[in-house]
């Protein structure tokens, strides 16, 4: 009779320690899934906000698109409402689609493919819209100065103070750019190792 006592506590202990081990197996999984979201959490609202604050620009220039009456500042003004748009919604969607990869369901080899074809869109999103951002300062710098002061910058000569701020810009948009497209790098690289420790 002890014997099958003891068979019988040994098997119901068995049973209890495989099912606290499914269960803390569940709970590291289900951290990792939140760790994972969590490394998207902090680029995703900077880039919201960043995306609101081009939106009301970008609202703004419409609302005074009539003040543009030259064909080239038109331009610029179509080139600075481009810009304002489509590259936030492309970066936000792009950040929605990282953030809300199911790490866990799925097989592991379509996740990870999965995930490095959209962070690396992500990133190259970040270099063009790092580029463009230089090449938009030639487009947007006119648009505004119509719209706020109706002054035409093409048919105005800089002053010297004017070239300074507009050097310091450029060099202050270069440390800018650099700390952030490492930052990103950063973040993608982690989730990324977070993704590849649930082979």
């Amino acid at each position: 009779m002890e014997l099958e006592e003891l068979k019988s506590a040994w098997t119901q202990m068995s049973d209890e320690l495989n099912h606290q081990k499914k269960l803390t197996n569940q709970i590291i999984l289900d951290m990792t899934k939140q760790k994972y979201q969590n490394k998207f959490t902090t680029i995703t609202k900077y880039e919201t906000l960043g995306a609101v604050v081009c939106f009301v620009v970008a609202f703004f220039v419409l609302l005074n698109f009539s003040k543009l009456d030259t064909w080239y500042l038109q331009v610029c003004g179509v080139l600075t409402l481009s810009f304002l748009i489509v590259l936030p919604v492309m970066v936000l969607t792009t950040l929605k689609r990282l953030k809300n990869i199911d790490i866990l369901n799925g097989s592991y080899k379509e996740n990870l493919k999965f995930y490095l074809k959209t962070k690396n869109r992500l990133l190259r999103l970040q270099k063009i819209g790092i580029a463009v951002g230089f090449i938009a300062l030639f487009f947007i710098v006119p648009v505004t100065s119509k719209i706020i002061s109706n002054k035409n910058v093409f048919l105005t000569s800089l002053k010297t103070e004017q070239y300074i701020v507009f050097a310091i810009t450029l060099i202050i948009m270069v440390f800018f750019c650099r700390w952030a497209y490492n930052g990103y790098l950063k973040i993608t690289q982690s989730a990324q190792e977070l993704i590849q420790e649930l082979e």
